[in-house]
């Protein structure tokens, strides 16, 4: 028989894991109807039934896309059943969400998870006497050690082909003779299996809910006023406190706890340190700089194993553009023919994938971090600075999803309450170095820097500057002034990572890399290349008689400032990496590809090195890390701030922000590293930074200080 079932539960209850688990490689991943939420859904192993992995929530209120998305797909869709998995050692959160989805009157089995960590700890939980109290079947499973998976599949097809609808518990009196009230009320307008969800929802005000039913509230006026006197409280918060103290019980009557050592867990011990006020950002750029290390460093310490890859790969598509380009010569082909096959695609899309050794170890790094628990740390200890300057720690949440690709990160903001900060944040998550400009990234480092991982950490230091001061600045115009939304964060326990997931992670962002440069920047590469080696009248002809040094030669004088000097070329790749970010490397692949040829087969990096210079290669990474991101990074943009007006507004400041930034860094660096960067460099450098200093000292009209003002959120 063939089932729909529903995955529900919290976020960092394994959730992924046990999806993973049921369903192996059968998964579809797409989008919910109307929103730019990721939908996972796959077929249970061994069975045609489907099953939807709901996105993480806490609960079924209103406040987020993502709970509106879960609490829609239940009530319209109505599955046969629902999976919902709980966090064994965390009882008490998890099973908020529990009460509530059993209110919504859908078949349900409880998958108690990490039940191995519970055995663990020395704890002992009573399944039967938990099952009993909740009203549905409770199934011990450890998703990660696949324990317990084929039960528990064989218990959810059996509720859902019997159609056993959960038993809720009973809550205090006045709450129950409210809530049976509002059933009445709502006899025939809805549902009989969801009348208690729709029913509490009315009594808490649930503006989706309300607002189906206008004046059905009013009706309940005088048992709310009843419960609400006896309580003093607002009927919503005496509806979370009856259902917290009912779980209270249940944990009590159910669960008993081994002694615990007084120092605490592990995880406890190692968050001492590494969310210490004094000692977490040190310790995230000192993390930052390894990973960046292993993955590009080549220097006097020897070739990391990231570097050495990359070396060889260049090597080998500098071989086989050599060997093509022979064999065209050798045959006869056509000029034109052989520049599109050695400068145009093998050039253009050799230059980027040459990165891909580098790229996969970084992904592999990042992945890591994310799968043990790590990167929740940072964004709770950047709460602190965010919140100082004007923002929430959530804001960082999107920042560091937007460290694998700047389009989610953006989307991410969602999540975030406050209408200000999502704004600010929206435009601002590309600042983050995203898997696109790693290779520029790369480039820098290896071409100017020996491969020096103080490239990797300026890079993501660069971008929470740059956030910081958008924070300041922004927060001082009326449409994005407002008070920074609160932060509450669970800090998963530290975790091996399960290597499904983990490879699969890995795979997706490398896969996403190649793919992009075997199609987008495939493309790009022939354009650039029909560009470079064409003029208006489309005869061939030398690349600085062609259309592109033409335009080239009209906008590079903007960058002369920025240290990139009469090379066109520049300019010509950071228009190019608005396609995509990558598509900057591929520019200069097909345009160096060239003049490798005719300087008797030059390393591009060398070329970087003669050309820029330390001050104007540091000066062209931060531009492009800060401008405007890709085309399709914009159009998530748009979607985010709903104008093009808006999405206008955001570019403009993208693009005039990296260029102030970057004469002041090609300046910095020039004076570090002896380089004369001229007299308008200079003076614009002073202007700049006197500018930067107003804006961020100037007072904000808006800004309302209180006593939490500064203060990070525990």
């Amino acid at each position: 028989m063939s089932y729909t079932i529903a995955l529900a539960g919290n976020p960092n209850c394994g959730k992924t894991t046990l999806f993973n688990a049921l369903t192996g490689a059968s998964q579809r991943v797409g989008n919910w109807p109307g929103v730019t939420i990721d939908k996972k859904t796959g077929r249970i192993r061994g069975t045609d039934s489907q099953l939807v992995d709901l996105p993480g929530i806490y609960s079924m209120s209103p406040y987020s896309p993502e709970e509106m998305v879960s609490r829609n797909f239940i009530i319209d869709e109505k599955p046969d059943a629902i999976i919902n998995i709980v966090d064994a050692t965390n009882l008490e959160r998890n099973l908020f969400l529990t009460l509530q989805l059993i209110d919504m009157g859908t078949p349900m089995v409880v998958a108690l998870n990490m039940m191995d960590e519970i055995e663990k700890f020395g704890d002992r939980i009573d399944v039967e006497g938990l099952s009993k109290r909740l009203g549905v079947p409770v199934m011990p499973i450890s998703a990660a050690k696949k324990t317990g998976i084929d039960e528990l599949v064989k218990k959810v097809h059996e509720v859902a082909g019997s159609k056993i609808r959960p038993i809720p518990p009973k809550y205090d009196g006045s709450i129950e003779s409210a809530v049976a009230e509002a059933e009445k009320a709502l006899e025939g307008k809805v549902p009989d299996e969801n009348a208690r969800f729709y029913a509490f929802k009315l009594l808490e005000d649930d503006p989706d809910i309300a607002g189906k039913f206008p004046g059905l509230k009013d009706s309940l006026s005088a048992q709310i006023e009843a419960a609400e006197k006896k309580f003093d409280d607002s009927m919503d918060s005496i509806i979370a406190d009856g259902r917290y103290d009912r779980i209270s019980e249940f944990v009590s009557e159910t669960v008993e706890r081994a002694p615990r050592d007084e120092k605490g867990t592990l995880s406890d011990r190692i968050d001492r340190i590494v969310t210490s006020r004094w000692l977490g950002i040190p310790i995230f750029i000192a993390v930052i700089a390894l990973v960046y290390m292993i993955a590009m460093y080549d220097g006097d310490w020897g070739t990391s194993p990231g570097a050495y890859a990359t070396g060889w790969l260049n090597d080998w598509f500098g071989e086989l553009g050599e060997n093509v380009g022979a064999w065209c010569e050798d045959n006869g082909v056509e000029p034109w023919i052989q520049g599109l096959l050695v400068d145009g695609i093998i050039g253009g899309v050799g230059a980027v994938l040459g990165f891909l050794p580098q790229m996969i170890i970084l992904f592999i790094c990042l992945v890591l971090l994310e799968e043990i628990g790590y990167m929740a740390r940072v964004a709770f200890v950047m709460d602190r600075v965010f919140r100082y300057f004007g923002l929430s720690g959530k804001s960082f949440i999107p920042l560091l999803v937007g460290t694998g690709c700047g389009i989610p990160g953006v989307m991410s903001t969602r999540t975030i309450e406050s209408e200000s900060d999502r704004r600010i944040t929206a435009m601002t998550v590309t600042f983050m170095p995203c898997g696109a400009k790693l290779p520029v990234i790369a480039m820098i480092a290896g071409a100017l820097f020996g491969g020096s991982a103080l490239v990797g950490v300026f890079s993501y230091v660069l971008g929470i500057v740059a956030v910081i001061i958008s924070g300041i600045v922004l927060k001082k115009l009326r449409k994005f002034s407002g008070t920074p939304a609160p932060f509450i964060m669970e800090l998963p326990p530290y975790h091996m990572p399960q290597l499904y997931s983990f490879f699969k992670a890995v795979f997706d962002r490398v896969w996403a890399f190649v793919k992009k440069a075997g199609t987008i920047i495939l493309l790009s590469s022939i354009l650039i290349w029909f560009l470079a080696s064409y003029d208006i009248g489309l005869h061939m002809v030398d690349i600085g008689e062609s259309m592109l040094a033409s335009i080239g030669g009209a906008i590079h004088a903007i960058f002369m400032p920025l240290g990139w000097g009469d090379d066109w070329e520049f300019s010509v790749a950071t228009i190019t990496g608005l396609v995509a970010k990558e598509n900057l490397i591929a520019t200069m692949g097909t345009l160096f590809g060239l003049e490798e040829i005719s300087d008797e087969g030059e390393e591009i990096w060398s070329i970087l090195a003669d050309t820029l210079g330390s001050a104007g290669g540091m000066s062209f990474l931060t531009f492009n890390l800060l401008c405007a991101p890709c085309f399709a990074a914009i159009g998530a943009m748009h979607r985010e701030l709903g104008t093009w007006k808006s999405t206008g507004f955001a570019v403009a400041y993208q693009c005039i922000l990296a260029y102030l930034i970057s004469v002041i860094v090609y300046v910095a660096v020039g004076l570090i590293c002896g380089e004369n960067t001229g007299t308008l460099s200079y003076v614009l450098c002073i202007i700049n930074i006197a500018a930067i200093a107003y804006l961020l000292w100037a007072k904000d009209p808006f800004r309302q200080l209180g006593k939490d003002d500064g203060e990070a959120s525990e």
